[in-house]
C-alpha cells in the first residue's frame, strides 16, 4: 500500500539520518520507527565481526528506553545514497515477534510501498510464549465514533486480529492519540454471501455500499474472499 503522510516522515527520518553518517565504515544504515503516539525513534547499525546489530534491531531499543510501546511503522535507509531497503530476514523475525502489527517500508519499482511484517515472512516460526501488545488501525475519519462507542464493529479482509485487549489507532491522525480497548469477537464470513446482519449494519443500510467500500478499501482483493467482522468495545479511561 501507498505510504500515508506519517510513513513518508518515518521515511525521510531513516534516509537524513543514513545521510548523516558520512563514510564511517561501522555504521552503514539507519532506521526510524514511529510509535503509537507520532513520535519517531532512530538507530543506526553496529557493523562487526562478531554479528553487531542491524539498525532496525537498534532503533526498537532506542524506542523501547523511551518506554515508546507498540510501534507502528518503521522504515531502514542505506549509507552513501542507498536509500530506502527492506530489511534482513533476523530483523523481520525480531519485528514479527516484538511488533507484530508494524508496517515495514519496502523499495518497489514504483516508490516506497508499506507491508504488513508477516507478509514479509511467510510460513514463519511465531515466538508462542511472547505476550505483545497489539493494534487494531483505523482511519482517522473514524476517531469521534470510536471514541464514543457509536462504531462497534469493523469488516476486515487479510488482516488477521487477536481476540482482547489492543490499542486503536488512528493513522495518519496527528491530532488525536490511540485508544484503549478490547476485541469482543471475530467472525469469519464468505464476502460474496454476507448480509447486512452478519456485518451488523445499522437498520436500513446497504450491504452491497459496505462491499463497495470495502473493495475501494482493498483494491487488490479478488472476487472470493473471506473477509473478518470484528466486534470491539473502548475502555471507559482513554489512554
Amino acid at each position: 500500500m501507498e505510504p500515508n503522510n506519517a510513513e513518508r516522515r518515518v521515511i525521510s527520518a531513516a534516509e537524513s539520518q543514513a545521510a548523516d553518517i558520512g563514510g564511517d565504515p561501522y555504521h552503514t544504515v539507519a532506521a526510524a520507527a514511529m510509535d503509537l503516539h507520532g513520535r519517531i525513534h532512530t538507530g543506526v547499525n553496529v557493523y562487526h565481526f562478531t554479528g553487531g546489530p542491524c539498525a532496525e534491531l537498534v532503533a526498537m531499543g532506542v524506542a523501547a528506553a523511551a518506554h515508546a510501546g507498540p510501534l507502528v511503522t518503521i522504515a531502514a535507509a542505506g549509507d552513501r545514497g542507498r536509500g530506502l531497503i527492506p530489511p534482513c530476514g533476523r530483523c523481520r523475525q525480531a519485528l514479527l515477534d516484538l511488533h507484530p502489527d508494524i508496517l515495514v517500508a519496502v523499495p518497489t519499482t514504483s516508490g516506497p510501498q508499506m507491508r504488513q511484517v508477516r507478509n514479509l515472512l511467510p510460513d514463519t516460526y511465531f515466538f508462542p510464549d511472547h505476550q505483545t501488545p497489539r493494534i487494531l488501525r483505523f482511519n482517522k475519519r473514524y476517531y469521534d465514533a470510536v471514541a464514543s462507542g457509536k462504531k462497534s464493529v469493523t469488516i476486515r479482509y487479510d488482516d488477521p486480529t487477536p481476540l482482547g485487549s489492543s490499542f486503536f489507532y488512528f493513522e495518519d491522525d496527528d491530532t488525536h492519540g490511540p485508544l484503549r480497548g478490547t476485541v469482543t469477537s471475530v467472525t469469519t464470513y464468505p464476502l460474496s454471501s454476507l448480509t447486512a446482519e452478519q456485518a451488523r449494519l445499522p437498520p436500513a443500510t446497504c450491504v452491497d455500499s459496505l462491499k463497495e467500500g470495502l473493495r475501494g478499501h482493498y483494491p487488490h482483493m479478488p472476487e472470493d474472499v473471506e473477509v473478518e467482522v470484528v466486534t470491539f468495545t473502548v475502555d471507559s479511561a482513554h489512554s
